[in-house]
């Protein structure tokens, strides 16, 4: 369900905010067609709020992870990752192989995995949105070089492990775009991402995990209860994955 309430606006660069969700197949679409209206979407969101910081470098994709993947693991901290993020933008265009674009529901695609992180794009079409899901207590960061997303972050309560149930509060509401990348907050880490119909465009994100994990807990609201769900990728490293079924 999406929450009817207005978001709070703040600063998502800021070590005081709060992605893996589940995927299902996907209709290949390319970045090409929606790069033009991103970079003028990106200005438009840009007016409504400015960044607490800049780039100071634009690299590709591929140059971008490689940055990631020289932090030694002891110095690959929330911090630490959180500011390579802020001081360094992907170019949208080089994301243009790691897009397919689905239908039927977001889509996850891995560009780079080894033991101590992988970094996947989610690509979100107009109106579509994960479920709520946690991150298995590890360190995520998000950007969104195309578009703009919703982030709907909940406290979980009254939690029963032995019966698969539980009582989730929506809390913080704010919005992730080029200008603000963000990560999820080790003490509130259960969200829901949407792109949502008012925003009119499709949305490409950036989503790193340390550690890589298969599986996430997805929480229903309505019926008060959790359970674990297996992760899947749409692509591996810009192939499309053969067993996926396109829309």
């Amino acid at each position: 369900m999406l929450s009817p309430r207005q978001p709070r606006v703040r600063s998502s660069t800021s070590l005081t905010s709060s992605t893996s969700s589940t995927a299902v197949a996907a209709s290949p679409s390319h970045c090409a067609i929606i790069l033009s209206q991103s970079c003028e979407s990106q200005t438009r969101v840009g007016r409504h709020r400015m960044a607490q910081s800049v780039a100071t470098e634009k690299l590709s994709i591929e140059d971008w992870v490689k940055g990631l993947a020289a932090i030694p693991e002891s110095a690959f901290t929330l911090q630490n990752v959180q500011d390579y993020v802020i001081r360094h933008a992907v170019h949208p265009e080089s994301l243009e192989k790691y897009c397919f674009f689905s239908k039927g529901n977001y889509t996850r695609n891995l560009v780079f995995r080894n033991d101590l992180f992988e970094c996947m794009t989610l690509c979100w079409d107009i109106g579509q949105h994960s479920r709520i899901h946690n991150h298995r207590d590890q360190n995520c960061w998000m950007s969104a070089p195309i578009g703009r997303l919703r982030i709907q972050n909940y406290r979980v309560d009254n939690r029963d492990a032995s019966k698969g149930t539980c009582h989730i509060v929506p809390t913080e509401l704010y919005d992730l775009d080029a200008a603000h990348p963000t990560y999820v907050n080790p003490m509130e880490p259960v969200h829901e991402v949407m792109n949502l119909r008012e925003f009119h465009q499709r949305a490409v994100s950036i989503h790193i995990y340390s550690k890589p994990f298969n599986t996430c807990e997805v929480y229903y609201r309505d019926k008060g209860a959790y359970l674990d769900v297996p992760l899947f990728f749409t692509s591996e490293y810009g192939k499309l994955n053969p067993s996926e079924k396109l829309l």
